[in-house]
């Protein structure tokens, strides 16, 4: 998913508990056929662990010749993780991928050096018609992987461990929880998790993880006695358990892991440790040197010329 302007709503944050440092409404803007609400980055959390970006897309209803239709567009640096609770996206990249995007599917693009992808519903798909919902995320790299190769790694439904304990139903994106380990290989420690539960149920997040976030999909959780609702991302104070519980049916996503060694600068559609390694990225799209997607070559996205400087971006730990 390519950044687009989206500013900072004029909700402040709801009053936090002890066991939740910071509530972030997240910012939303209306594309027309669909409504995408950023959580992360934000004026008062710009990254948890290693996620330093986090949107919800939808959900939306496409009706016949609808659809997303995200051109081709390029990434240093970072890592998508793309997450669809409904409907399918088209993915295709300069590495020659193309893959359907499903409900429950892990999809991993690592750009590294540099990457271009594009995601567009499908021709069949806009003559039916789809209804949309998903996340999309990115990841930072530790500064030795940020100049790897590219590489997409998709994991289908089923290689995905589920976590069903009663009240409880547990997805396990990336990491490691109750003994059990997602098959995605991530490039520094993290954790990210599809969670429901029905009403009355509770879910205890241990504080293994230095950095936690809740984003709340549907439904209501109480955290600690407050209650929080749908579209509320919770940071977690750092080294202490938490039980949620459900006041009434919820669907969340739990995230976060160890924050990177340092802070990392967002422009764009580009994240790197390095200011100069933005610019180099920024003129090298400029002058058409990255490469093309295979079967998507004559449409692109151009280097935006509003964006403004680099954004440095930080998770709970302090840098110079």
């Amino acid at each position: 998913m390519s950044w687009s302007p989206c500013p900072d709503p004029t909700l402040g944050d709801k009053a936090s508990v002890d066991a939740v440092e910071t509530v972030i409404v997240p910012r939303a803007v209306d594309l027309g056929e669909m409504t995408v609400r950023r959580a992360l980055p934000s004026r008062q959390r710009q990254m948890v662990g290693p996620f330093i970006f986090f949107d919800q897309m939808g959900p939306a209803e496409f009706l016949t010749d609808q659809g997303i239709d995200v051109r081709p567009h390029p990434h240093v640096n970072l890592a998508t993780v793309t997450y669809l609770l409904e409907g399918e996206i088209l993915h295709r990249d300069s590495l020659g991928t193309e893959q359907a995007i499903r409900p429950g599917a892990v999809n991993w693009m690592k750009a590294g050096t540099g990457i271009v992808h594009s995601e567009r519903t499908s021709d069949a798909l806009k003559q039916s018609g789809q209804r949309l919902f998903g996340l999309q995320t990115w990841v930072a790299l530790p500064e030795a992987e940020e100049e790897t190769d590219p590489a997409f790694l998709h994991h289908g439904t089923d290689d995905i461990p589920v976590i069903d304990d009663g009240a409880l139903s547990l997805r396990l994106i990336a990491g490691e929880m109750q003994g059990v380990r997602s098959p995605l290989k991530t490039a520094s420690e993290t954790l990210y998790a599809d969670v429901s539960l029905e009403r009355g149920g509770r879910f205890q997040v241990e504080a293994s993880h230095q950095e936690r976030a809740l984003y709340i999909l549907s439904g209501t959780l109480s955290v600690e006695g407050t209650e929080h609702g749908e579209a509320e991302l919770l940071i977690l104070r750092s080294g202490v358990p938490v039980e949620v519980r459900a006041t009434e049916s919820a669907r969340f996503m739990l995230f976060g892991g160890e924050p990177m060694e340092g802070p990392r600068y967002i422009w764009w559609n580009f994240v790197s440790s390095r200011l100069e390694r933005i610019e180099q990225a920024k003129e090298e799209w400029r002058q058409g040197r990255f490469d093309t997607v295979p079967g998507d070559e004559e449409d692109f996205i151009p280097l935006p010329e509003d964006k403004g400087r680099p954004r440095k971006a930080v998770g709970g730990r302090t840098f110079a």
